[in-house]
């Protein structure tokens, strides 16, 4: 007789989880065999699984992961000298907790992007904070702030963000602006948060594609010594599923 208004309350105080629970334990014939404090605790573990889901929503909506995929998904079989003891340790996302970068490189095409969004993934399973951008979208982005006022405020919350992937690193030559700015976001960042950056070019090369000698010696002494290296290699994974599709 109580369990309309009860409805209408778990709603009214959005414990969503337990309405349902609660209307899928009216459909269970002997529910009743269980226990008051059985019951209330199958509600209450429904509760919180429902919210920790929601989690998990809104961190994914926001890192906005290039590729939807997760570790699990990994192909340690091809041949680009991807190291399953090194992707299964970064997995158990210690690294990020220590503010520790990962570095990722090798040629078009062998799945740097895809291992990126694979440990950004399982960051947001683990409940960091993730963004992922294109390093010239995230210049992009900061040279539109500058002009309208939220420069400060962006930079703020790329500095929160736990885990920050900055996709195609070395694409196109930087600008001073964009040295700089670059500068103040790992700087920013250093120690406290971790950034994974992938690259077709060497990390010996980075040096010379940052151009400013001086200013490539300060990105590089915040980024590369505290970071895990990952050099891929082989023949674009794109074109081996072409030519098995044309199989």
């Amino acid at each position: 007789m109580l369990t309309h208004p009860t409805l209408e309350k778990l709603h009214d105080l959005r414990l969503s989880g337990m309405l349902k629970a609660l209307h899928d334990q009216q459909q269970v014939p002997d529910i009743h065999s269980l226990g008051f404090e059985e019951r209330l605790g199958l509600l209450i573990d429904r509760e919180v699984t429902e919210r920790e889901n929601r989690r998990l929503d809104t961190r994914l909506k926001k890192a906005k992961l290039r590729h939807c995929c997760c570790v699990e998904d990994l192909n340690f079989k091809a041949s680009r000298g991807l190291d399953k003891t090194l992707i299964l340790s970064l997995a158990a996302c210690t690294w990020i907790a220590r503010g520790i970068n990962v570095l990722i490189c090798g040629p078009t095409g062998v799945g740097k992007s895809y291992l990126a969004c694979a440990l950004a993934h399982k960051a947001c399973l683990e409940g960091y904070s993730v963004l992922y951008l294109r390093l010239p979208r995230l210049f992009e982005e900061l040279r539109l702030a500058k002009a309208d006022g939220r420069y400060g405020k962006l930079m703020l919350s790329y500095a929160k963000t736990d885990l920050l992937v900055l996709d195609d690193w070395g694409l196109t030559p930087m600008t001073d602006p964009q040295r700089r700015d670059l500068l103040e976001l790992l700087e920013d960042r250093y120690g406290k948060k971790s950034t994974i950056v992938t690259s077709q070019l060497p990390v010996t090369s980075w040096h010379e594609a940052i151009g400013d000698p001086t200013l490539a010696d300060a990105i590089l002494d915040r980024l590369v010594h505290n970071a895990h290296k990952i050099e891929l290699k082989g023949e674009s994974m794109r074109k081996h599923a072409i030519m098995l599709d044309q199989n």
